[in-house]
């Protein structure tokens, strides 16, 4: 399997099931990123916050190293207000952790580092992240429908 493949499926470069996460957050505004469908819902800022934390989890657990701060304090899903981090920041970040995995993957798959995972380990989180992407991809262009 081509990992760095499979992870351009589901973030950037285009894909053949429909816009990937890059492409479903690239026309969101800042008002449209904090909107909610209902008071306990999350926003987009708050699904692709969430996403860029998971990436940086599967870096981490990829690596066998602890990777660097994440910048909001907490774990997972961060309650967002549009003062919290700027949208432009927000969508930075996503991008951030994906171009730091999609590095870390290559330099896995041609040996310039090792990781302490196993061939399947790392390819079922691989696999996840991606599917990930993939499903809160279609939840954002779900939400700017509903706006």
């Amino acid at each position: 399997m081509k990992s760095t493949r499979i992870l351009e499926e589901g973030f950037g470069g285009g894909a053949w099931h429909g816009p990937d996460l890059k492409a479903a957050l690239a026309d969101v505004t800042a008002a449209t990123a904090h909107w909610r469908p209902a008071p306990d819902r999350h926003s987009i800022a708050e699904i692709a916050v969430h996403h860029a934390y998971c990436v940086r989890s599967v870096r981490g657990q990829l690596s066998g190293r602890d990777p660097e701060p994440f910048p909001l304090k907490g774990e997972d899903w961060f309650p967002l207000s549009n003062r919290t981090l700027a949208w432009e920041r927000i969508r930075g970040l996503v991008e951030e952790q994906q171009v730091k995995l999609g590095s870390l993957v290559a330099d896995l798959e041609t040996g310039k580092v090792s990781s302490p995972l196993g061939a399947d380990e790392r390819e079922a989180l691989i696999l996840g992240i991606t599917g990930h992407a993939i499903y809160h991809a279609g939840q954002i262009q779900l939400l700017k429908r509903l706006q």
